[in-house]
């Protein structure tokens, strides 16, 4: 099993910088804002009530539970019961308790490629056998229907489903939303649906929510989402898978042994977030525009580098492969991740981490004066 490579990069940077060295990291996808004062005042006034200085339930706070039912009609069109819901230690709990919830010895699941870097590993966890298919620039890092049919065997199980995407920033339309959903719905597949972008799109954009836009499937899709992008919220670990209803008890069962509940005070936080307004996501959401103009303009003048402009999320996912091989200095894009840091002390994640090789990851959910820096060194290196 590998580390995560996005977190290896972000403590590599860290740990430089703390060395005195002046690296920019733009390897994790953290927002640079602080969590909105209303969601830290209530997560105050929980650290001071005794009754959260007990266990609670391993599934999670009953009122939260119903604050996340309610948040996924309003935000996701879906609707679902207290019952269908899993609060979990951050989204990556949601998604190994999900696959292995899901999963026997041998299942297949499709990952569309770029991918998450965690979601092939909890994959392999549960035992599972993940079956990438990749789409490129090209095709805007969407796969079709077409691409998928011809990835289906007969251990194929679960289709993963990732809109607004990490790594890419893709963003599938309502169309294609549909057509991918009534697709596995017909291959009588599972759907693993990660929601945990909603919020973050552009250009007026829409999110579409794939439960939503196939109802048909609502006793075999899975959502996972969580507070840490939307409210700003990475560190205090807490997501949510909501399915069926056996699906959550059987998970639940597993989270109890393997954790048992969220720190409840990091739950009520949640509570006020997910029931509270959207003011901060906008006003978050109006920095990562301007940052998402900035960045992909300033990779698009780096020689070989070729960079869409992501519809969603806060990543840039850059095609380097004309600054690669025959003629060149590297030869794969962990190479040039490499270089960059060394010589010009700037961290970003190459694609063997979320997929072929060639391509990089930026995030630039940090600030506007250090991607403006950043970017700059990354120009000034490779111009040469």
């Amino acid at each position: 099993m590998a580390e995560s490579a996005t977190l290896a990069v972000d403590a590599k940077a860290k740990a430089l910088k703390a060395a005195g060295r002046p690296v920019i990291g733009f390897g994790a996808g953290e927002p640079d804002f602080p969590t909105p004062g209303y969601i830290v005042e209530a997560a105050v006034n929980a650290a001071q009530d005794p009754k959260n200085h007990r266990y609670s339930p391993a599934g999670g706070l009953p009122e939260l539970k119903q604050a996340i039912a309610e948040k996924t009609l309003r935000d996701s069109g879906f609707e679902i019961e207290p019952q269908q819901v899993l609060v979990t230690n951050g989204g990556k709990q949601a998604v190994y308790n999900t696959f292995a919830t899901l999963l026997d010895p041998g299942d297949e699941v499709i990952v569309p490629t770029p991918f998450w870097t965690t979601y092939p590993e909890s994959i392999r966890l549960a035992g599972g056998v993940p079956v990438e298919v990749f789409a490129g620039p090209e095709t805007g890092y969407k796969v079709t229907v077409d691409q998928l049919e011809a990835a289906v065997t007969e251990r194929t199980k679960v289709l993963l489903f990732n809109s607004p995407s990490n790594p890419t920033g893709a963003v599938y339309d309502p169309e294609e939303t549909a057509a991918i959903g009534q697709w596995a719905v017909s291959r009588g597949l599972w759907v693993v649906t990660d929601e945990i972008y909603e919020h973050l799109t552009y250009d007026n954009v829409p999110f579409t929510s794939i439960a939503a836009a196939v109802p048909e499937m609502a006793e075999q899709v899975i959502i996972l989402n969580g507070v840490a992008k939307t409210y700003a919220m990475t560190g205090w670990r807490v997501g949510w898978m909501a399915g069926p209803v056996d699906i959550i008890k059987a998970a639940t069962n597993l989270q109890s042994h393997a954790t048992s509940n969220v720190a409840n005070v990091s739950q009520r936080a949640a509570l006020a977030a997910v029931a509270g307004p959207l003011d901060a996501v906008e006003e978050m959401k109006t920095a990562f525009n301007r940052r998402r103009k900035a960045i992909v303009e300033g990779l698009n003048a780096v020689p070989g580098f070729s960079c869409p402009t992501p519809a969603g999320a806060f990543y840039a996912y850059v095609d380097v492969r004309g600054a690669l091989g025959d003629g060149h200095q590297h030869q794969t894009s962990a190479e040039l991740a490499g270089y960059i840091l060394d010589e010009a002390e700037v961290a970003v994640v190459p694609g063997e981490a979320f997929g072929p090789s060639g391509f990089l990851r930026l995030s630039y959910a940090l600030g506007d004066d250090d991607l403006a820096e950043g970017i700059g060194r990354i120009q000034q290196l490779l111009a040469r």
